[in-house]
């Protein structure tokens, strides 16, 4: 059953949901996990997205949820034509501004990802990044998808389940706590400030998946929505260890025992 607002509005939860990005736009672009900081990382992204949707060669691709446009120019690069969309229009600044300074020629539109408004049959691929854990009505959601995408074309999910810690996550994750507390010292800041926290806590416990995006529950909602050829894959061992050099040893340890995957499926 889809998760309401306290007052029982989805309106109500979007809302939330669409402010808490627009004020984590600010420092997204500064947050690992976020942006891109490593030519290793960049490599491994690549050749993740190679596995699955080959090279662009003009094909059409959307990156739904596109935030500061971190996925569009991996795609972009890759060769693709891309649109990304999103709801959020601080980070929608960030993006047009940093594919401008770039010099790439990538459309951006304001948007829901639950709605897009785009035409049947548009797209070759559509790509996103944790942007189904937040989702609504995710069943609805990804029928929506498969409309705009062609016959034949490719959805690529890349998310986690980030509500139930394995042991080794909630190890590394208290010994950080444990030791920050001990020297005195503030750990860096890798999501959400304090001030964001307590929000993230609550739209988390009130959208679809809150009790946490499991793979297994996501690609059984995919097929119920029509897709097909449907494949999970955990292999991501790549980008995070391209990725260590931007956390602490512990942090980065946390991350990795996490249940994080891809997802590809098709129209």
């Amino acid at each position: 059953m889809t998760a309401r607002a306290n007052d029982g509005a989805n309106h109500d939860l979007r809302d939330e949901i669409k402010a808490y990005w627009s004020a984590r736009a600010e420092t997204f672009d500064t947050q690992p996990g976020h942006e891109i900081f490593s030519e290793a990382e960049r490599l491994a992204w690549l050749a993740l997205f190679r596995r699955h949707i080959g090279e662009g060669q003009g094909r059409r691709a959307l990156d739904l949820a596109c935030g500061t446009a971190v996925i569009s120019h991996l795609l972009d690069e890759l060769g693709f034509d891309v649109t990304g969309l999103d709801w959020a229009e601080p980070m929608l600044e960030r993006a047009r501004s940093k594919a401008k300074s770039r010099g790439r020629k990538i459309r951006f539109l304001m948007g829901d990802a639950e709605n897009t408004m785009e035409p049947d049959e548009a797209y070759d691929v559509i790509v996103n990044r944790h942007l189904v854990w937040t989702l609504v009505d995710p069943l609805s959601c990804f029928r929506e998808w498969r409309r705009v995408l062609k016959p034949g074309g490719t959805l690529l999910i890349v998310d986690g389940d980030f509500v139930n810690t394995t042991p080794l996550a909630r190890l590394f994750g208290g010994l950080a706590a444990w030791i920050g507390r001990l020297s005195g010292k503030t750990p860096p800041q890798h999501g959400a400030g304090p001030d964001l926290a307590a929000t993230h806590r609550s739209i988390l416990s009130r959208v679809h998946f809150s009790s946490g995006a499991r793979a297994e529950d996501v690609a059984a909602l995919l097929q119920e929505a029509g897709f097909h050829d449907i494949v999970v894959d955990a292999k991501l061992g790549a980008i995070h260890r391209a990725q260590r050099v931007d956390f602490g040893l512990l942090k980065w340890l946390e991350r990795a025992a996490q249940h994080r995957y891809v997802i590809s499926a098709r129209r």
